[in-house]
């Protein structure tokens, strides 16, 4: 008996979690950006997490608790250290900025040997947490045996997400030694401008390509920030060439064309069945939703009753049942109810009379 005991507690004292509730799944992240889009483990990098189909609030603190390559903020899953936190960026984006091999503390080669970036995103006390995610790395070294002037991760980019493009410019004449490299562009073929203009320090820095070694560079962009381009301009292209500096050399002109900017489906929201009478169910869904949408409230007046509620979902779909059975029984000859239903930014989804079947 004492051995089962002693067991017992040493289960208690080893598994500190034991005794604490299971954290509520909040939802799977939508998508996970990186910037810049391809990095080396000891560069700099801002991970941005899509937490629109997730049951976060917006702007809600939120840490980062990552296991693989390595546990920085082991032993606080109860009370997350203000390192792991996440910035918000408005629209449902967290992000996150670090140096892998520092925040890490483990060389390249050990995270590249490693199992890759595995972690959840969790409310400070852990009694709310994501779905498990990892990002995904690129790896570019395939590069430098290419023998490939110029090459773009994504392929087709878009305007308002990243780009990175590397240059080898040890196939292009002149450029052995060069003090510097920059990026002389503009998208739609020239229809927006961003010149390299080597007398202005603040285009020269704004233009120049990171330094790779050996020849090779790269430049990290986001179209619509770099060229500074209005809401809901369409890119086609991007059109540059590679100078150095002072234009002691330059790279044949190049052109990287844009993918398809595909729109979300417009939201649809209906009640069902069609026809119902007060010893019913009304049920209610809403699907496509807008970014950061995940609960409707509902009231509904029958007569002198008022019923209310809410329902949780996701961008995909918020569907959920109101028991008029039960709410409105004993409550003689109603002939209709008046539903508002409204979403979690407080605007109004539906405000409507429901003419109810009178049963014999």
């Amino acid at each position: 008996m004492k051995k089962i005991i002693f067991t017992l507690l040493m289960i208690f004292l080893l598994a500190p979690n034991f005794m604490q509730a299971q954290p509520i799944e909040a939802g799977d992240i939508s998508s996970i950006k990186s910037y810049p889009v391809i990095y080396a483990y000891n560069e700099q990098v801002t991970w941005t997490f899509d937490l629109s189909a997730t049951t976060f609030s917006p702007g809600e603190d939120l840490y980062i608790w990552i296991w693989s390559p390595s546990e920085p903020d082991a032993g606080n899953w109860t009370n997350s250290s203000d390192f792991a936190k996440l910035k918000y960026e408005g629209d449902m984006r967290w992000s996150f900025t670090l140096t892998p091999t520092l925040y890490f503390s483990k060389t390249p080669a050990e995270i590249a040997a490693s199992a890759g970036f595995w972690f959840r995103l969790k409310d400070k006390t852990g009694t709310k947490q994501s779905g498990v995610g990892n990002v995904a790395y690129t790896d570019f070294s395939a590069f430098y045996t290419a023998n490939q002037m110029i090459k773009s991760y994504p392929e087709k980019p878009l305007v308002d997400q990243g780009v990175s493009i590397l240059f080898n410019s040890n196939l292009v004449p002149g450029f052995v030694g060069v003090p510097s490299v920059h990026f002389h562009s503009g998208i739609n073929n020239w229809n927006v401008l961003q010149e390299y203009q080597a007398w202005l320090p603040d285009i020269s820095a704004k233009t120049q390509l990171k330094d790779l070694g050996n020849g090779f560079y790269k430049m990290d962009l986001i179209p619509s920030q770099y060229y500074g381009t209005p809401a809901g301009y369409v890119m086609e292209n991007i059109v540059f060439l590679m100078v150095a500096k002072d234009w002691a050399a330059t790279s044949p002109d190049q052109i990287i064309y844009a993918g398809e900017f595909v729109p979300p489906p417009p939201p649809e929201f209906s009640y069902f069945p069609l026809q119902i009478s007060q010893k019913d169910f009304l049920g209610l869904i809403r699907k496509n939703n807008e970014r950061g949408i995940n609960k409707l409230t509902y009231t509904v007046t029958a007569g002198t009753k008022v019923i209310t509620g809410v329902f949780s979902g996701n961008t995909a779909e918020i569907k959920g049942f109101i028991n008029l059975v039960s709410e409105l029984n004993g409550i003689p000859n109603l002939k209709e109810i008046h539903v508002v239903v409204k979403d979690n930014t407080n605007r109004t989804i539906s405000d409507t009379v429901i003419t109810l079947k009178v049963l014999d």
